[in-house]
Formats: structure tokens, C-alpha cells, sequence
């Protein structure tokens, strides 16, 4: 089974930025994806990014469109993301998450939370001054 750990969050001012990291384990395909999502405590995790291991999938939650970009080193067996210009509203923990999904699966599937059966547990961002 794969399994997938996080790795980066801290404690970072706003307007500035950081890098994620997913690192997973276990055989993969070219059809199994990895996501990130976000948690702030009380509220629904949240959807950002997601790519296939063969990087021929690629889905932008809105939230993040245009300031993260999701980014893969399969030699590494790692997925990343690059978070910039953060906000004190972006502290959560973030997630990546993984799931076979088929290769042309649209948004309405790559984006929902239930459709991932892999969960990291969390590495936890905080955007304050």
C-alpha cells in the first residue's frame, strides 16, 4: 500500500512563502494521483492541488490558482507545493492524498476528498507575523 508523509509547514510570515513536501512510498502508476488539502480547525478541508504521478493530470483548487504550484520528482517520489504570497487565513494543516483515479478523470473527481483512500497525517502551516 502506498503511503504518503508531509514535510515542511512551520511557521512563516505573511506575504512570504514556503514548499511542502509529500513523500511517498509503495509501487505506484501512472494513473495514481497525489493532492493537497488543507485544514483550518472547525472547517471543511479543502481541496488546492492535484497532479498525476505521470504529471499528465493537473487540477488547481480556485483557492490556490495562480499563487501555488504543485510540482512532482518521481526520481525523489515527491510531490510538492509551492505556496507563495500566504495569508493568516491560509494557516491549516495540509494534507496530501493519494488514490488510483482514473486518467481522465475531470475536477468534479481530483477534487473531492472522498475520492482519495491515502492519507498523510498533516504538516501544519502557520501564517502569522
Amino acid at each position: 500500500q502506498v503511503q504518503l508523509v508531509e514535510s515542511g509547514g512551520g511557521v512563516v510570515q505573511p506575504g512570504r512563502s514556503l514548499r511542502v513536501s509529500c513523500v511517498g512510498s509503495g509501487r505506484t502508476f501512472s494513473a495514481y494521483a497525489v493532492g493537497w488539502f488543507r485544514q483550518a480547525p472547525g472547517k471543511e478541508r479543502e481541496f488546492l492541488a492535484v497532479m498525476s504521478w505521470a504529471g499528465t493530470t493537473l487540477y488547481y483548487g480556485d483557492s490556490a490558482k495562480g499563487r501555488f504550484t504543485i510540482s512532482r520528482d518521481n526520481d525523489k517520489n515527491t510531490v510538492y507545493l509551492q505556496m507563495n504570497s500566504l495569508k493568516p487565513e491560509n494557516t491549516a494543516i495540509y494534507y496530501c492524498a493519494g488514490a488510483f483515479l482514473p486518467a481522465q478523470a475531470g475536477s468534479s473527481v481530483y477534487g473531492v476528498k472522498e475520492e482519495y483512500d491515502t492519507w498523510g497525517k498533516g504538516t501544519r502551516v502557520t501564517v502569522s507575523s
